[in-house]
């Protein structure tokens, strides 16, 4: 059993998930949390697997107390992401439920019994509307942000400084534009201090002075040696939506994009003018005629809860002669040239498309878009029981990307923070 020190400073992973803050927190400081809680036992099974070392709780936050969590030990971090689907511009006109929405005041809760030095909490940009409730279940639009503000008073009447900023991941190393709000409260006299980004916009002035590095974009995820099977070949018809937003897509980043992604070929390939362009098509809602994918030359968007992204690829052939389009693992067979395509200029070189792949994104793809390092195990528990892939993705769009919370605790708790740790050998800013 882990010896407990009462004189060390602990940290505190409330609503712990698969382990994106805890991974991040770790990045930085080069030690596990102390203490874990969530209720759902499929998210502290990955976390399980991941932070062995961690103290975990299996229940929901308002039925672990504080006091006998922390042993009489001294927290020096509390972090807090609590549930935002009540709070997201994605939740639609359905009703709120109060306790989901109420479930940020544990972080008060804390900061009244245990009085962490410094409390974090993430959550989405809307957490500001934070406000009454009306009786058709619906936020009060005249009362926005009421709730919100009696949340920050609190704090301040219990000692704390408070200060909150939207950071987008991307800006900080993590393939991924998902962007999140922040909020920091200390107690300890100290500043709050936000992290410089690493990284930008190519065109930027500070990516150009080379004082920022260029976004990681989406190509950087894709795992080449997976085939993209051929849409026309399908046992199962793709559904017409699908279909729709594939053209939609093949117009925009192949058709008309004068320098389409072109995927990786192998060396045998390269004399045989062999093209594969590519690009992620998208399951969101849209509009008549949106293109909701994008270029794999840009950051991945925000991972949900499913699986929403699935990669295109156009296999291109020099439009002479009877070539046919090839994969990059294996060949594929002649796909007959349909009205549907159209003649494509790649490099001033005239192309036909001789067929069209597709395939869901898979769940190391999507954790690797959202920051977590290749190491990270996503694919078992804690006893080597395999994981299911709807679960893998699940925990994936439900985390903080590491990247942020890594860069965080670096800024405003250093006398914790290590230069190598098991994910990385150099440090992050």
């Amino acid at each position: 059993m882990k010896q407990l020190d009462l004189f060390r400073e602990i940290i505190v992973d409330n609503f712990a998930g698969g382990g994106g803050a805890s991974t991040g927190i770790e990045m930085a400081t080069g030690l596990s949390v102390d203490i874990a809680i969530n209720h759902d036992p499929a998210a502290i099974a990955m976390h399980k697997a991941n932070h062995p070392d961690t103290e975990h709780y299996c229940e929901s936050v308002w039925e672990v107390d504080p006091r006998e969590a922390v042993k009489g030990r001294p927290v020096g971090l509390a972090w807090f992401s609590p549930d935002c689907k009540h709070f997201s511009k994605a939740k639609g006109g359905k009703p709120v439920n109060k306790e989901i929405r109420g479930l940020a005041w544990v972080a008060v809760r804390w900061a009244a019994t245990v009085k962490p030095r410094v409390i974090m909490l993430e959550n989405v940009e809307e957490f500001k509307t934070w406000g009454p409730i009306g009786k058709d279940g619906q936020p009060i639009k005249e009362k926005q942000g009421i709730t919100f503000k009696r949340f920050v008073k609190s704090l301040n009447k219990l000692g704390y400084k408070v200060d909150f900023k939207e950071l987008s991941a991307c800006d900080f190393g993590a393939p991924t534009t998902r962007k999140r709000f922040f909020m920091i409260a200390r107690c300890d006299g100290r500043p709050i201090l936000w992290p410089e980004p690493t990284h930008g916009h190519p065109e930027s002035l500070r990516v150009q002075l080379g004082k920022s590095k260029p976004w990681r974009t989406a190509s950087e995820i894709i795992d080449w040696s997976i085939g993209t099977p051929s849409i026309f070949t399908r046992k199962k018809p793709l559904a017409e939506n699908t279909l729709k937003r594939i053209a939609r897509g093949m117009k925009k980043f192949v058709i008309e994009n004068p320098d389409p992604y072109i995927a990786p070929i192998k060396p045998s390939d390269e004399g045989n003018s062999n093209r594969v362009a590519a690009f992620l098509t998208s399951y969101y809602t849209e509009q008549k005629d949106e293109v909701r994918g994008l270029s794999l030359n840009s950051p991945l968007h925000t991972i949900t809860t499913s699986n929403r992204f699935a990669l295109v690829t156009a296999f291109l052939t020099k439009y002479y002669g009877a070539g046919i389009g090839q994969e990059l693992t294996s060949p594929v067979h002649t796909i007959p040239t349909r009205d549907r395509f159209g003649l494509v200029t790649v490099q001033s070189q005239n192309y036909r498309v001789t067929d069209i792949g597709m395939r869901m994104l898979q769940p190391h793809e999507l954790y690797e878009g959202q920051g977590f390092p290749e190491i990270y195990i996503i694919d078992r528990d804690d006893l080597g029981k395999p994981y299911p892939k709807k679960e893998q993705v699940a925990r994936c769009g439900n985390s903080v990307p590491p990247n942020l919370p890594d860069a965080l605790v670096r800024v405003n708790l250093p006398e914790f923070c290590v230069k190598e740790n098991r994910y990385k050998k150099t440090v992050a800013n």
